[in-house]
């Protein structure tokens, strides 16, 4: 009998992505100037920006993880939660004074690290539907 690999699927590439993605430039922030995922945490002054940016992270790589462990039942979750953390992160833009200058050009302040994000998450929902 022939010893079954690793199966490289749909879901485990855009959650490496999104993974990557976090860890490159997400945001322009007045001109050149431009924060990782990493940047956007900070445990003194905890804020929307932190939790967000944590569940962006976390969901992600639990992703990575239970896609490697073949849990598929927890993939739709970890996705979930990275997903999520997205939607706070960009809200978290409204509530703190720093942030308002992105969030009002969210489209125009983007750079490579959050498009690759979207992206990981739009490959890992077709790995999912498409049960590949």
């Amino acid at each position: 009998m022939a010893k079954k690999g690793f199966n490289l699927s749909l879901y485990f590439i855009g959650m490496a992505v999104t993974v990557v993605g976090f860890c490159l430039p997400m945001f322009k922030i007045f001109g050149s100037n431009s924060k990782n995922g990493f940047g956007f945490i900070n445990f003194d002054n905890s804020s929307f920006v932190t939790i967000g940016a944590l569940l962006i992270i976390a969901g992600a790589i639990a992703g990575v993880v239970v896609s490697l462990l073949g849990m598929q039942q927890f993939e739709w979750i970890a996705w979930a939660v990275s997903v999520v953390g997205g939607i706070v992160l960009v809200v978290g833009f409204n509530d703190n004074g720093l942030y308002k200058a992105i969030g009002k050009n969210l489209i125009k302040n983007s750079t490579i690290g959050m498009w690759m994000i979207a992206a990981g998450w739009v490959v890992s929902l077709a790995g999912k539907v498409l049960n590949k």
